[in-house]
């Protein structure tokens, strides 16, 4: 499984303009870029969860109405050594204008067949693109 046995366990917003570009975050002190999101706080449920975080991060609020499940997946990690993250991925539109708060270093719209992207979390990388990908346009 991993080296360490932690799993953090977290909920990811897949944010996406009219070009068709995801929203992308990355966290001080760090280099990978992701989605943004987090861990949730007890009893808390995905979408409130996502509410509280993109607030937090971004300072804007997600439509919970309009929230779609994609999914769960897990990947190694990008700032824990050792460790793996489950997440439970929604795709969420915003209100507001997302700004990079709090923890957050950079904000970044990635194209999907961007030749050269950042650097990214494996969830991003192995699992949330490439689902993205697989979606028939809007």
């Amino acid at each position: 499984m991993n080296q360490t046995g932690k799993v953090i366990r977290i909920v990811a917003a897949v944010v996406s303009n009219e070009l068709g570009q995801t929203l992308l975050v990355r966290k001080r002190g760090t280099r990978a870029f992701m989605q943004p999101g987090g861990k949730r706080d007890p009893g808390e449920g995905d979408l409130a969860a996502l509410a509280r975080e993109i607030g937090e991060e971004l300072g804007c609020e997600i439509i919970p109405s309009e929230a779609r499940h994609l999914g769960d997946c897990s990947a190694l990690a990008a700032n824990e050594p050792g460790a793996v993250v489950e997440a439970s991925l929604y795709a969420v539109r915003l209100h507001g204008e997302p700004a990079a708060r709090a923890e957050i270093a950079e904000l970044r719209w990635l194209s999907l067949d961007d030749p050269n992207p950042p650097v990214l979390a494996p969830l991003t990388e192995f699992h949330v693109l490439p689902r993205l990908r697989s979606l028939p346009p809007a």
